[in-house]
């Protein structure tokens, strides 16, 4: 039998034609929970309520008993609802672009393993949050909150979290101790920061002619374009236009400072300048062209898989290409971390390639300039670069040496300071690589 892929209404799930089906996706201006919704409570594992105009949900939701995800983003929700924490099965919540202030510790569901509460009004965090072993990301950015429980240095499986745009005065040792901690993004906060402006060309918007789409991401639009310099000929170029809204990883604007900063190394695209005199005052940068050859190296996290990326099921590299990436990611780390930036978001799904092993490092969203705190800042996306080193190792066709093993392990131990420096890891590729 064909799927079924009208999309979900009200008036289908109050006619019975959705009994039976795993996700339901309703967006039709719900201001409250249709009690219909539990006549699916024999099979709904994903319920997304994203984008009505809800405020409340049941006291007893928990009759999902197989509920696993619930998304309730872009509604009118003050408050995370108590009822989530009598949910048994529950693991994903998503509360984005609400206006939350109050986050009770009864909201906490038992095997809560993903929480996104960005773009919301949170001053405090219940230190019950400390309190969920299985947390492994955490979405907070766009916030007000002053500080962290500390109770979340109990949280050593939590691999990725969010805290850009709040309140936070500094980043506390606890959490860049954490064992499991490889992606983190902190923008925008009043800490004390080490960013030292970086000299930029500025390319009137007069100069450049907008041609198709390439690409769009929560942070802003690329098109491609050609660039008129005067007494130049025309240039291919793209440019990024940046959205003024908080995305999950914080704000385009701390994005563009740090493409900026970032400089120039074979492993980056190359910023051309930045764009002034757009006629809605939109901030942007033009930056270099990228071949068609380049794909990504892998597809984002799904939901099962929370925290890492999805590879081709056909993914397959030789020892060679495997260690020319790597060595190449290696680098361009390096030279990031001597330019005071932390990536934030290190992963196989921002990095173009091409058959050869050429790379570049892309998506800056989750880019945050060094504290005092420089060495572990680095230590940590050397966890996160350990992980995608063993991504690559996964899939290598040629049996791997011993050394590269070694080397893995040692960027994803559990020791935080006991890791190598982005200097020292790329040192010992590059001399795998001469062998």
């Amino acid at each position: 039998m064909a799927a079924d892929n009208r999309p979900h209404t009200l008036a289908r799930l109050r006619a019975g034609e959705l009994k039976g089906i795993q996700r339901l996706d309703l967006s039709c201006g719900l201001s409250e929970f249709p009690t219909e919704i539990f006549d699916l409570a024999d099979s709904l594992e994903v319920l997304n309520l994203t984008g009505n105009a809800l405020s409340h949900l049941p006291d007893d939701l928990h009759r999902l008993t197989h509920l696993r995800v619930l998304f309730c983003s872009e509604n009118r929700f003050t408050e995370l609802p108590a009822c989530l924490g009598q949910c048994s099965q529950l693991q994903i919540v998503g509360f984005k672009a609400n206006q939350i202030q109050q986050v009770p510790a009864a909201a906490l569901p038992p095997r809560l393993r993903w929480l996104i509460l960005t773009d919301n009004c949170i001053d405090v965090l219940p230190d019950a949050l400390g309190d969920c072993p299985a947390l492994q990301k955490l979405m907070l950015a766009g916030n007000r909150l002053r500080q962290l429980p500390a109770s979340l240095a109990r949280c050593h499986q939590l691999e990725l979290i969010r805290i850009a745009a709040n309140q936070l005065q500094e980043l506390p040792d606890w959490l860049l101790h954490l064992p499991a901690l490889a992606w983190l993004a902190y923008a925008g906060n009043p800490l004390a920061t080490h960013h030292v402006g970086v000299a930029i060309r500025e390319i009137p918007w007069a100069q450049l002619q907008l041609q198709q789409q390439l690409g769009e991401g929560a942070s802003g639009v690329i098109q491609q374009a050609l660039w008129q310099a005067p007494e130049q000929p025309p240039m291919p170029v793209a440019v990024k236009l940046y959205k003024g809204s908080i995305t999950s990883d914080g704000s385009p604007l701390n994005e563009m400072a740090a493409c900026i900063a970032a400089g120039v190394h074979p492993q980056l695209i190359e910023v051309q300048g930045q764009i002034i005199e757009h006629p809605l005052s939109s901030s942007g940068l033009v930056m270099q062209l990228i071949a068609p050859r380049f794909v990504n190296l892998a597809g984002p996290p799904s939901l099962d898989s929370c925290t890492r990326d999805i590879y081709s099921a056909t993914a397959r590299f030789s020892l060679d290409v495997a260690l020319r990436v790597a060595q190449g990611i290696a680098s361009v780390a390096e030279h990031l971390h001597a330019c005071g930036i932390s990536h934030g978001d290190l992963y196989g799904h921002n990095i173009l390639w091409d058959a050869q092993g050429t790379c570049l490092l892309g998506d800056f969203g989750a880019a945050s300039f060094h504290t005092d705190q420089a060495p572990a800042l680095e230590r940590i996306e050397v966890r996160a670069f350990g992980i995608l080193l063993g991504e690559l190792l996964a899939r290598c066709e040629a049996t791997v040496p011993a050394e590269l093993t070694a080397l893995q392990g040692h960027c994803t131990q559990a020791e935080v300071m006991a890791r190598p420096s982005f200097t020292q890891v790329s040192q010992q590729l590059s001399a795998m690589r001469s062998h």
